[in-house]
């Protein structure tokens, strides 16, 4: 029996029939009527129940056929309309009906039956009547739908039956490829043999020089998506090299319409010599002077070719005018239909032909589909889906692509064959205009299956606020490929004076098993996503980008035209930076001269780049809650404490006993004032766009950049502004997630020593530069289980934030580590500096009594979403790289964004 079908059990009470789907069937494979009407009424043989009983069974069997589980049905179903019902479930979910009869001797169901306490008073007449009705069903079982029938007589013949499962014909999950898929050749013979020929496949010919096979000699297998005959030159020659390609096992064959159209005809059946049928037939006649017995072997090829097929673990399938995910593996006639033809609208359109339904728009599924059938001017990707017809016989291209490289490979037609009744155009299935995303693809409670954790929830509550960020706030979704992960804090520290401290991070990598991390400086801004590619060209091609923007000055191509985004600059929310695109186009600009300058494009064979960084200053992004939550408390308190010290001192000098008020006031002023150089730190001047901002001073701090001076001009408007990349996330078919850190951070270095390069040399027409736009990270690799080197990263991290850094991020030096338990270590854990905490915790946190109130701190929930974000971000890069479709790598990135609204203490 095929290994996906509704096998139903038919036989009289008392046949046997759940002692034998006990012994060849898996408990949870049968459903049984006597089951299903105890669930109901308490009592499997309460008759009354059947109704229900019934409806219950054909629930259960519904649910398991659609989830693709073989389904047994333990019941009598002696009567045809019991079975009938079975018949049109299967129908309903496109598996094929088996019918196993068990029949038994009417004596033996009797004895049987009186074994049984529950049915030893069963009435024979009971029996009597099964067995007439099962007598008269025997001949008609296969008419009724059911494909197979098999019937056991008597005891003997039934115990000694063995079930066998087949794999659907349709089934080759366990053929893993690499595989080259042909998109419609019509009978083009001379193209696909430049085709097969530039796949690197070897060509062998009969005595007469015509190609009879092609073998690849990496063992890559060809796989044709139907319609090989009609309206080309030579459909003869396609079949012969086709048919012996899949002869020899170097290829597969799906049929298409035009091939069961022929195959019909060559049957005698009767059909219109329309769509260049007429000119296969003519073609044929020629070749039976030849070979005689050509018609015969293509017609028995016909008939012995499969609707689809799904391949390589069930990552593809292959078919002719394309599948949705319900009938992958499936098998009716309304899937054969649907594989052969597609579904319309049951519309024309102005040439006569039917609209096809555009089914590749709703498409979901995790299977890519390869198909044909509808010829559009290139082969372009929706959805997972992919249409390789490019009109090789109307003069345009014969396609296909590899896989799993998803690579493209096309030739031009030698010339029009046919031609056309209709212009090409993008409208099929496939086409550049499809639906990429879907409201019913976030809203609700989710759950999204990770590599690296499982299935992680989304709370319903949780999606419907990160759908308020992502709709009115955030940067296209074509380019939101991914979302950085919260950070987990490390464990409350003892030491006195201190909230935070390295120790704890140290301790807590050791205690996974970490040996070697890197400390990374944490830098005084914001992180920053970016998606740079190497120029508009890309970004549309790659991402989708629109065109018609103009570029700003130095990021034009060779003609100045109107040119394009070129990527994206976001925050961790996914909002981007700057309000002026043409701001966000110099970043990326001068980022991609840079990348230019290291050699990265043609070391990492790409031509876009995903990097996390951070961008700075923190004023950049964070004016508001600068103005109205820091400043606000600074300005107060220099309002304030003088006036009071003042009293104060006043009061003392005339005797007045407030010396430990007076302490106090005096020991809150210097809190204050440490809050207010604290969050200063984080202020700079930018351009002149910032001026007079809460914090900012008009002279740099030492070491940070300055404002151009007045009348310099000339600058590319980046002045002041720092990038601070630390980690190439993802390149063209890459996730780079896993590339140890050290490695990350010598690519990053490359960057900034090229940007160095630049500015001593810059190219013609290159504004000036008035400050690097990139910063380097200062790092320190310790190793977790030495003292010493403990040691040095504690004077590393207090000498950091004594000079007024924020701290440091600890991370596991290979990157993407599991612990003895097989679970993810956390991928980072930041220690922040005593004086940065001041700007979270309020200016007088670092007191004995309010720090011994802070160190009651709950981690736990914090370090989950963490490591939960982190897995659906390595989740969204893997399925960037793989080239999987838009929805499927959003999936991801929308649910970090959810997690985002989880509530937890922010401060932490």
């Amino acid at each position: 029996m095929p290994d996906l079908s509704l096998v139903v059990l038919v036989g009289a009470t008392g046949s046997g029939k759940s002692t034998f789907a006990a012994r060849h069937f898996k408990p949870t494979e049968v459903v049984s009527s006597d089951f299903c009407r105890a669930l109901v009424s308490d009592d499997e043989n309460d008759q009354s129940a059947s109704g229900d009983a019934f409806d219950v069974l054909h629930y259960i069997a519904g649910k398991r056929l659609a989830a693709g589980r073989l389904t047994v049905v333990d019941a009598t179903n002696v009567q045809p309309e019991s079975r009938k019902q079975l018949v049109a479930l299967a129908r309903q979910y496109d598996v094929l009906p088996v019918a196993i009869v068990l029949d038994i001797p009417e004596q033996v169901c009797a004895e049987r039956n009186a074994a049984r306490p529950d049915r030893a008073g069963l009435p024979r007449r009971v029996i009597q009547r099964h067995q007439r009705e099962l007598r008269r069903s025997l001949r008609h079982l296969e008419r009724e739908g059911f494909r197979k029938v098999h019937v056991l007589r008597g005891a003997a013949e039934t115990d000694a039956a063995e079930i066998v499962r087949e794999r659907r014909f349709n089934d080759l999950r366990h053929v893993t490829g690499p595989f080259d898929i042909v998109g419609d050749i019509h009978g083009c013979r001379s193209e696909l043999e430049t085709l097969l020929t530039g796949l690197g496949y070897a060509l062998t010919r009969d005595d007469a020089g015509r190609p009879v096979d092609a073998a690849h000699p990496d063992g890559r297998t060809a796989v044709f998506v139907g319609d090989l005959v009609d309206r080309g030159p030579d459909s003869p020659g396609v079949l012969r090299l086709v048919m012996g390609m899949v002869a020899a096992g170097h290829a597969l064959c799906v049929p298409g319409n035009h091939e069961n159209k022929l195959g019909r005809y060559l049957s005698g059946r009767k059909v219109q010599h329309s769509h260049g049928l007429a000119e296969t037939i003519e073609q044929l006649e020629r070749e039976d002077a030849a070979d005689p017995d050509f018609r015969a072997r293509v017609r028995e090829f016909i008939e012995s070719l499969v609707s689809h097929y799904v391949l390589d673990g069930g990552a593809l399938v292959v078919c002719h005018a394309g599948l949705p995910e319900k009938y992958h593996g499936r098998t009716s006639g309304r899937v054969r239909s649907h594989a052969l033809y597609g579904d319309t609208t049951g519309e024309t359109d102005e040439f006569g032909l039917p609209v096809r339904y555009p089914w590749a728009e709703d498409y979901r599924g995790r299977a890519a589909v390869v198909y044909g059938h509808t010829p559009t001017p290139s082969a372009n990707w929706l959805n997972n889906t992919i249409c390789l017809d490019t009109g090789a016989v109307f003069g345009g291209r014969m396609t296909a692509l590899r896989w799993p490289e998803r690579e493209l490979v096309d030739v031009p037609a030698e010339r029009v064959w046919y031609e056309p009744t209709k212009p090409l155009a993008s409208e099929a299935p496939g086409g550049a205009d499809g639906r990429p995303l879907d409201l019913a693809d976030v809203t609700g409670r989710r759950s999204v299956e990770t590599r690296h954790m499982g299935r992680i929830a989304v709370k319903e509550e949780n999606a419907a606020a990160a759908l308020e960020v992502m709709s009115r706030f955030a940067v296209d979704p074509r380019l939101l490929t991914y979302l950085p992960p919260t950070m987990a804090p490390c464990a409350t520290s003892k030491e006195e004076g201190y909230l935070e401290h390295p120790a704890e991070a140290f301790a807590a990598y050791r205690a996974d098993g970490v040996r070697q991390v890197v400390c990374e400086e944490k830098h005084m801004g914001s992180r920053a996503v970016v998606l740079l590619c190497r120029d508009a060209d890309v970004a549309r091609e790659r991402f989708g980008t629109p065109q018609g923007t103009q570029a700003p000055q130095g990021t034009q191509g060779p003609e100045g035209a109107l040119g394009g985004a070129s990527g994206a600059l976001y925050t961790r929310t996914g909002r981007p930076f700057f309000d002026d695109p043409e701001m966000t186009e110099r970043v990326l600009g001068r980022l991609g001269r840079c990348v230019d300058a290291a050699g990265l494009w043609a070391e990492l064979d790409t031509d876009w780049l995903l990097l996390d960084a951070e961008l700075m200053p923190w004023s950049l992004k964070a004016a508001g809650l600068l103005r109205h939550q820091y400043a606000a408390v600074g300005a107060a308190a220099r309002t304030v404490f003088p006036g009071v010290l003042t009293a104060l001192e006043s009061a003392a000098a005339r005797g007045v006993d407030v010396a430990d008020l007076l302490g106090r006031q005096r020991e809150r002023a210097e809190d204050a004032e440490a809050f207010t150089e604290a969050y200063g730190r984080y202020c700079w001047p930018v351009g002149d766009t910032t001026r007079g901002r809460p914090g900012e001073r008009e002279e740099p701090a030492p070491g940070r950049p300055g404002r151009a001076e007045a009348g310099s001009g000339g600058t590319d408007g980046l002045d002041g502004i720092r990038l601070a990349p630390f980690q190439i996330l993802a390149a063209r078919g890459r996730s780079l997630a896993a590339l140890p850190h050290d490695e990350q951070l010598a690519l990053i270095d490359r960057l900034i020593e090229a940007e160095a390069s630049l500015e001593a040399a810059p190219a013609e027409g290159d504004a000036p530069y008035l400050n690097r736009l990139l910063a380097p990270t200062g790092r320190l690799v310790v190793d977790t289980e030495d003292e010493a080197s403990v040691a040095a990263g504690v004077r590393w991290w207090l000498e950091l934030t004594a000079a007024g850094g924020e701290g440091m991020v600890v991370k596991p030096l290979g990157a993407l580590l599991r612990g003895a338990d097989g679970r993810l270590v956390q991928p980072g854990i930041k220690c922040r500096g005593r004086e940065y905490l001041r700007i979270i915790y309020g200016p007088e946190y670092t007191r004995p009594d309010n720090l011994a109130r802070l160190r009651v701190r709950h981690l736990g929930h914090k370090r989950s979403l963490a490591l939960r974000e982190y897995a659906l971000g390595l989740e969204a890069l893997d399925r960037l790289a793989a080239g999987e479709p838009l929805w499927r790598v959003h999936e991801a990135v929308f649910a970090v964004l959810a997690l985002e609204s989880e509530p937890v203490d922010p401060r932490l």
